[in-house]
């Protein structure tokens, strides 16, 4: 993974904001890119705002490069990606950068690759697309074309990030509940809902049609039935004993594991 991401340099053209570059910064860390190249900058603004934008990544911002144009910054790629969101006869070939993502990823295995970002104001020159062997367009919606330099940046990336299929989300710890289990929690909360009477005994099957559409929504791991039997046992031992919390050593509690 580091490898190929290793491959991929951004190159902003003719940047006009430190805040800006330093908000690319932090795109780029998040999606593991660390290369950063400034092509023709051209900031006018206070130099302090790239690190505060940069928060945590300002290590990109202190190995960045400046060179004097796109062809200089450019020069050692196999492959350059030029991102624009203009029409026109040399701009036609555009894909998105989901389309483009898994063969950028294909090049980079072998070599330098390019994703380069015009100018807030006008985006890249024509002569900068003649540079240009892939382009890419960022799909929004057509009242509002616009993006902030470092929106792209991380839009990018993160397809890059997304092709890579690294990503591995977090699983729920608790095995799934099992029917039995579902079963006794929905008997448990009907004798708990008559005992503190939340409803009569001939509206209970009514009633109960509702609670388990709810347990059916939102119940999933074997945890939630432990805790929603917690609740009832509580309730179950409040009603029976005048309210109060059940004492210690008693029979069990209402969190967690230990309410099977």
């Amino acid at each position: 993974m580091n490898d190929v991401l290793g491959n991929i340099r951004v190159v902003l053209v003719g940047t006009l904001y430190h805040g800006n570059v330093g908000s690319a910064c932090r795109a780029m860390a998040n999606m593991g890119v660390k290369e950063l190249v400034l092509a023709g900058p051209r900031l006018c603004d206070d130099a302090g705002e790239a690190a505060r934008m940069a928060v945590h990544a300002t290590d990109i911002l202190t190995a960045r490069r400046e060179v004097a144009s796109l062809a200089e910054a450019v020069s050692d790629c196999a492959f350059v990606v030029g991102t624009t969101a203009r029409g026109g006869l040399y701009r036609q070939h555009v894909k998105t950068p989901r389309e483009v993502a898994p063969e950028l990823l294909r090049l980079a295995s072998g070599g330098k690759v390019a994703l380069v970002f015009g100018r807030e104001d006008k985006g890249l020159s024509n002569d900068e697309i003649g540079l240009c062997t892939h382009l890419v367009r960022i799909p929004v919606h057509p009242d509002y074309t616009s993006l902030n330099l470092s929106q792209a940046v991380l839009l990018c990336c993160y397809e890059l990030y997304s092709a890579m299929g690294v990503y591995e989300p977090p699983v729920e710890k608790s095995p799934p509940a099992l029917a039995a289990r579902k079963h006794k929690l929905a008997d448990m909360w009907r004798a708990m809902l008559l005992q503190i009477g939340f409803m009569k005994a001939d509206k209970a099957d009514h009633m109960m049609q509702g609670v388990q559409r709810i347990f059916s929504r939102g119940v999933y791991s074997d945890d939630d039935v432990s805790i929603l039997m917690g609740v009832a046992r509580q309730a179950d031992w409040a009603a029976r004993h005048g309210g109060g919390v059940r004492p210690k050593g008693s029979t069990r509690s209402g969190g967690g594991h230990a309410a099977h």
